[in-house]
């Protein structure tokens, strides 16, 4: 028995088959094979398109699967990791109607400032446990006001892994995990955030259906199956963005525990057993994979923009043309400690 993962990065898409007897990755695949494109047309914008990450899932199923020569109808089931506080709109059809605004664009911050000054940090803070900041709401905001032709159509709105998960089963659903990761969720009342839904001009009808992280959340069906070489039917299990992800994969799940990441960011992800947050809004707080109403696990995460994506900068602006990484890393260990002074602010795609 097999279990198929995927990861939809913002640098690439990957697959990975495991073995469900002995935790064991049989294959895993990732596409492209140079970093993904991240359009940004201005200052602080970061878009990528939907479709694309599709078409790089098909390639990594199909080098998997080849390579692992595993039977798909022997894949038990799927789950998906996805970057976090994405945007995509759909219309009724399930058509995508923009390229999707992702996690490091920045245009949202001040539609998420002046949300937290209008309403209320207090407010914000004990019902969201964060500002509104530069999240998905703010980003809707933001189509909301510059592209109102495109909002008038908007059926539903989804992260990254929401949308992978619809391509998958043709279901439209999301997770409070995502939910909150989006600002869309009300900690202290426990459902959506209809006090900053209603501020922002929203619906909740664009909220798709919420269903829980661990769970059977819809099966490929026959067209999804032909396309990515998978046995249809094959079930949906699981979804939640990858800094609560990376955390269950290092068995971070309680009160205390800790986990570090870097990938085109850099994450400290600690877990909370209450509903709690900070003042000063210095930190995130989201719901962890293994939250409930009945079970507090919350997720407090520091992120710094530039790690992964700053080292990729370096290599094709700074470092000798055709260099590794690890000549890279050889290099910098030739370095004296401290640099000499040299320092480097990693926000290239904005604080």
């Amino acid at each position: 028995m097999y279990l198929l993962g995927y990861d939809i990065g913002s640098s690439s898409v990957k697959a990975s088959i495991v073995n469900a007897e002995t935790g064991k990755c049989v294959s895993s695949a990732f596409f492209p094979k140079s970093e993904a494109e991240i359009i940004a047309v201005k200052q602080g914008w970061a878009e990528q398109r939907p479709e694309q990450w599709w078409e790089h899932l098909k390639q990594s199923t199909a080098a998997v699967l080849a390579e692992s020569k595993v039977n798909p109808a022997d894949i038990k089931a799927i789950g998906i990791s996805y970057q976090m506080h994405g945007l995509v709109c759909i219309d009724r059809d399930h058509n995508v109607l923009r390229p999707a605004i992702i996690w490091c664009d920045s245009r949202g911050v001040p539609y998420g400032e002046k949300a937290f000054d209008e309403l209320g940090h207090e407010k914000c803070l004990s019902h969201l446990l964060n500002s509104p900041g530069n999240f998905t709401a703010t980003k809707l905001k933001w189509v909301k006001d510059n592209e109102p032709e495109v909002f008038e159509r908007i059926d539903k709105i989804m992260l990254p892994g929401d949308y992978i998960a619809m391509k998958l089963t043709d279901r439209v659903c999301t997770t409070v995990s995502g939910l909150s990761e989006g600002m869309f969720w009300d900690f202290k009342n426990g459902r959506i955030a209809d006090f900053l839904m209603e501020y922002l001009g929203f619906s909740s009808s664009i909220i798709p259906e919420i269903v829980p992280t661990f769970s059977v959340q819809g099966q490929v069906t026959a067209h999804a199956a032909a396309e990515l070489g998978l046995a249809e039917g094959t079930p949906v299990c699981y979804r939640a963005g990858d800094q609560p992800n990376n955390a269950l994969s290092l068995n971070v799940f309680n009160p205390g525990e800790i986990a570090s990441t870097a990938g085109t960011s850099g994450v400290v992800y600690g877990v909370n057993g209450e509903i709690n947050y900070d003042p000063k809004s210095r930190v995130n707080t989201f719901a962890h994979v293994n939250h409930t109403n009945e079970q507090t696990r919350l997720g407090i995460l520091l992120c710094i923009n530039g790690t992964g994506i700053l080292n990729s900068w370096i290599k094709r602006t700074v470092a000798p043309e055709g260099i590794s990484y690890p000549a890279m890393n050889d290099l910098a260990a030739q370095a004296p400690i401290g640099s000499e002074g040299v320092s480097i602010l990693p926000f290239g795609n904005g604080a």
